[in-house]
């Protein structure tokens, strides 16, 4: 008889109705204003208990003290008062716990669009070594200092003699000083997130008649990508949608200080299998500077403008999608492909990754628009941060291109980029990557 009921049971729980209740979230966000319906389809009943008092309610009855019976065979529709954060515990029986969801109402979010081409100047936290060369002295002898101290290429030089460095101007003037009181140079790097530190000797160059240490390096990088969208109150903006790294070391740029400039694209070079193409872009350093950059993340770069970019599309701002709501089905895609005009294209949303928190690519989208295809044959390098608009809201940015088929590419939600921009409350962990295609590329170009 045991084993009898055991069987039945199992094979209750094994039934399709059942099964569903593995998609029973653990977590939810959903803003004021908007109703969030979760449809399990399970003849169940459920009694619910809430923590708070005035930040949600569900089916119709505000939660607070006491307890409500649902049933999962009908939808259940979380309704927000106010912002702030419950957590419902479900009970079967009202006396065993079945299920603990957290829910977060957070507050109505409305952007402004981008679209523009910008250019990326990212001052590093020190200076970024990128190669080692040989120093010849007054007896025509060649050394490599650095590479036999342990220099190796992509250590950022963090100090040189205790000093904090972020130009190479500032390590001639440590080195030669050093050199010329006789005493090696001390070396504060950081490799792989690992900070240590090398002593090398200096040598007076021939060449130049002052003391080298056979180094190579860079104080600034630069490249082209697009604004994503900014917040029109507080003027904090979200761009790229991706990490900028470093050439050389692969490494992640740690941000000292940067600045976006505004930028003209002035050829396209297409895409095509196995080769992405590429915006090729320009711009002054100092001038026409749309704001400052505070943040390099997984999810893109952000900061705060200090004047508006020209030639926006929309005049007033639009709904941000959470990344539940976005769906498979059309949408557009906003960028730049001559001068600073930005244009709309159609795209298909053809996947949408089901991520229940921040994650890098969120959805696949292919190109659709003949123009654009005809112009660049679909996603290139240089589109990074283009804005993805479904149904009259914001619903994440272009971050990558599929190198063989550059048609296609991944985007990011744009609710994770909100949550990075600091606009709603939130941690964003890790990144997770929950999908892979063949061979992804950031789309950003380099600047020229």
């Amino acid at each position: 008889m045991g084993l009898l009921v055991l069987t039945l049971v199992l094979a209750v729980f094994a039934s399709p109705r059942f099964r569903a209740l593995s998609t029973f979230p653990t977590q939810v966000r959903v803003q004021v204003g908007n109703q969030h319906e979760l449809r399990l389809d399970v003849p169940l009943d459920l009694w619910a208990r809430c923590d708070q008092e005035g930040v949600l309610g569900l089916n119709g009855t505000a939660l607070g003290n006491g307890t409500h019976r649902v049933s999962l065979a009908s939808p259940l529709v979380f309704e927000p008062i106010g912002p702030g954060q419950a957590r419902i515990e479900f009970r079967l029986f009202n006396l065993i716990p079945f299920k603990r969801v957290v829910v977060e109402v957070v507050p109505e979010i409305s952007l402004v669009p981008g679209g523009h081409s910008i250019g990326i100047l990212l001052q590093p936290d020190g200076v970024l070594v990128v190669g080692l060369a040989t120093v010849t002295d007054s007896m025509g002898v060649a050394h490599n200092p650095a590479r036999k101290a342990g220099v190796e290429a992509g250590d950022l030089i963090l100090r040189i003699a205790g000093e904090a460095v972020t130009t190479d101007d500032q390590i001639a003037v440590l080195v030669e000083r050093e050199g010329q009181a006789g005493r090696p140079v001390a070396l504060d790097i950081r490799r792989q997130g690992v900070e240590r530190q090398l002593a090398v000797n200096p040598v007076l160059c021939r060449e130049t008649g002052r003391y080298r240490l056979g180094l190579l390096v860079r104080d600034l990088t630069a490249g082209v990508g697009t604004l994503s969208f900014y917040e029109p109150e507080s003027l904090v903006y979200g761009a790229l949608g991706h990490v900028i790294s470093d050439a050389v070391s692969g490494q992640p740029v740690d941000v000292h200080s940067g600045r976006i400039v505004q930028a003209y694209v002035a050829q396209i070079q297409p895409g095509r299998r196995g080769e992405p193409g590429e915006k090729l872009g320009s711009f002054v350093e100092g001038r026409n500077v749309l704001g400052n950059i505070q943040r390099n993340s997984t999810f893109g770069i952000y900061g705060q403008l200090s004047q508006l970019p020209p030639g926006g599309l929309y005049t007033k701002p639009l709904a941000l999608a959470l990344a539940r709501d976005v769906r498979v089905g059309p949408a557009e895609i906003i960028t730049v492909l001559d001068g600073d005009k930005l244009e709309r294209f159609s795209v298909e949303i053809r996947r949408v990754y089901n991520q229940s928190r921040p994650a890098p690519k969120g959805m696949v989208i292919q190109v659709t628009d003949p123009r654009l295809l005809g112009r660049t044959g679909g996603i290139v390098q240089g589109m990074s941060g283009s804005p993805i608009i479904q149904g009259g809201r914001i619903v994440g940015a272009v971050t990558h291109v599929f190198v063989n088929d550059p048609t296609k590419g991944y985007g990011m939600f744009a609710e994770w980029m909100v949550m990075e921009a600091g606009l709603v409350p939130g941690q964003v962990p890790a990144a997770v990557n929950t999908g892979a295609a063949p061979q992804p590329r950031a789309a950003v170009a380099p600047g020229n």
